[in-house]
């Protein structure tokens, strides 16, 4: 698993290496995006911290947090630790994975990548519709939930379906 700002940061130097825009809401959603398809493609998490459902979607409270400042701007800096002033990037066994996921997904801006997290019966939708979650503001996504939904991408995929980024 790896912490939250190291996946940010790693998504941070790919959009000033590659000059593709990164917000605060695009980086939110690549990170969860990242984290569901970790799961379902290895079991595992990819985050060392739990996804929530708030209203505009699922969040990573501390990606939230370390970037809000930016608003809807590009993010110019990488997070830094204000104890320490660096956070490592991911090491290289996982860089290939998160390289993947920006390729796919670099083309999307932050609504455009919500929009997708808040399609009916995706885990946001479950958490926060179907099992009350908008009746508590904020609320975890549990990772099982999270892995189903991505193994059943997986699936679709190697069935080839349309539709399933």
């Amino acid at each position: 698993m790896y912490s939250s700002q190291q996946i940010a940061n790693f998504f941070i130097k790919k959009s000033h290496s590659t000059g593709i825009e990164l917000t605060p809401m695009k980086l939110l959603k690549l990170a969860y995006i990242a984290h569901g398809w970790h799961l379902g493609l290895f079991g595992e998490p990819l985050l060392n911290e739990v996804v929530y459902a708030w209203k505009y979607g699922p969040v990573i409270n501390s990606i939230y947090h370390d970037f809000k400042r930016y608003h809807d701007c590009q993010i110019s800096e990488l997070y830094s630790n204000p104890f320490n002033n660096s956070t490592p990037l991911p090491d290289d066994a996982i860089a290939p994975f998160l390289d993947k996921i920006w390729n796919i997904y670099k083309q999307y801006n932050g609504v455009q990548l919500s929009t997708m997290t808040h399609q009916p019966n995706t885990p946001w939708d479950i958490t926060w519709n179907q099992n009350g979650g908008k009746d508590k503001s904020s609320v975890i996504i549990p990772n099982d939930l999270i892995k189903d939904y991505y193994q059943t991408k997986i699936e679709a995929v190697k069935n080839k379906q349309p539709n399933v980024v």
